[in-house]
């Protein structure tokens, strides 16, 4: 019987409040110059504040060689902040893991790459990172280029890589260097729905080979497919576990209850140090906040954002059923007039409307993203931000025609039709 190739025990991560919303090493950098300035710089303080946040508490689990492991949980769950502690980028404030064999991340997007270096340049870099020689380098190294699809760029610095490039690259990086654990954070969302198929594809692949996977995702379909045991958090501990499409079937019944609100204070917002992301609404036609919607009623999705320094942003929502399936993306830079807008410092808010029956009746989950207009990178990502559930009011099909409101299908348009006759029946010979 094999051992675990990963053993987590009472593993626990405090963080003081205030100190654990910097996305990157450089906000977390721009965050404590601001705290600096703000107290003064030769000034002694006592931290007074006694207030704490714990992003882990006491999780224990164990996972085998071969073993695809998804891990699922609402924003702040503590999932990105286990994959960094088992990642060795952060250090826990109690328990143990130990990790037998070599570990691959790819937490967020550029994770591990220099953006002065070319793409070619940061392949070397990684894979020694990983303690690989030249040589074997140089013999996945074309596996690597042709998997990301990136040869044209192999010589471009990566600081002018757009996200999806970035992630294109990373990826296949990770994957092939054979590590013996490979942890794959919820970046890979930034990526096309084929570039998305084609990861899942290899990580399937690396599994087969004996290694190991950790994949975070908000995608329960991909969960439930690929995954041989499924782990979910709630605030820092460990909720459920078992088999993947069980685990987010219970998931998704238990996060779907009213949360069709968000909001945050300025000082723990989701944030880079460009904008911070103050709220997120469903509204129904009165413009009340309501998680209940109807087919027949036009639905408002809002987020209110703060814009930090003036700069070109894409406020976006990714819009998920509950089989975890993305039905649509929408964004203001979809909309001619508001594709170049520049927001100077403030308080802004920006929404759009879902016409009348246009979805079917189920639930529904908002990703909300703020992203940099010029390509696409998000500075803020908040997946499940809130859900929303739509009703059958008698406004769509299905009533009259079987009066079944499980119509089959995604989406429930109410097109217009028209029926006419436009001629005689033909004559018949004898």
């Amino acid at each position: 019987m094999s051992h675990p190739i990963i053993e987590v025990e009472n593993l626990s991560k405090r963080y003081r409040l205030g100190q654990f919303n910097a996305q990157t090493m450089r906000e977390e950098f721009e965050q404590f110059l601001q705290r600096f300035r703000k107290n003064g710089a030769g000034a002694s303080r006592t931290i007074t504040d006694s207030s704490e946040f714990w992003a882990l508490k006491n999780v224990s689990f164990s996972v085998k060689p071969g073993e695809i492991v998804g891990i699922i949980g609402r924003n702040g769950a503590g999932k990105s902040t286990l994959l960094k502690v088992l990642s060795r980028i952060t250090e826990p404030t109690s328990g143990e893991a130990r990790i037998r064999g070599r570990v691959a991340s790819l937490l967020e997007v550029g994770t591990g790459f220099h953006p002065d270096l070319t793409g070619r340049e940061n392949i070397y870099l990684n894979a020694a990172i990983l303690g690989m020689t030249k040589a074997e380098v140089k013999a996945k190294f074309d596996d690597i280029v042709a998997f990301a699809e990136t040869e044209r760029f192999l010589d471009t610095p990566v600081k002018r890589y757009s996200s999806g490039m970035y992630v294109r690259l990373a990826f296949a990086v990770a994957a092939h260097l054979e590590p013996e654990i490979l942890i794959v954070d919820e970046v890979l969302a930034v990526g096309d729905a084929a570039f998305q198929k084609k990861c899942l594809g290899k990580m399937n692949d690396v599994a087969r080979a004996g290694r190991t996977v950790l994949f975070v995702s908000h995608n329960m379909q991909a969960i439930s497919v690929l995954c041989t045991n499924a782990i979910a958090l709630r605030n820092g501990e460990i909720a459920d576990r078992g088999l993947p499409s069980a685990v987010a079937e219970r998931y998704l019944s238990s996060e779907s209850h009213e949360s069709a609100e968000a909001i945050w204070p300025f000082e723990s917002a989701p944030s880079s140090s460009v904008v911070k992301l103050h709220a997120v609404r469903v509204c129904a036609a009165d413009g009340k906040v309501s998680f209940d919607q109807r087919i027949g009623n036009p639905i408002t999705l809002s987020m209110d954002f703060w814009c930090l320094r003036r700069t070109r942003l894409a406020p976006s929502f990714h819009v998920f059923n509950q089989n975890g399936i993305m039905l649509f993306p929408t964004a203001t830079s979809h909309m001619k007039e508001l594709a170049e807008e520049v927001y100077a410092p403030g308080l802004y808010r920006a929404s759009c409307i879902i016409p009348t029956a246009f979805l079917n009746s189920g639930i529904y989950f908002l990703d909300a993203f703020l992203s940099r207009e010029t390509d696409g990178r998000p500075y803020v990502h908040v997946p499940q931000a809130v859900s929303f559930q739509i009703w059958n009011d008698g406004t769509g099909q299905g009533d009259v025609y079987t009066g079944d409101e499980n119509w089959p299908g995604i989406l429930r348009p109410l097109l217009q039709w028209t029926s006419a006759m436009i001629g005689d029946l033909p004559q018949q010979s004898n």
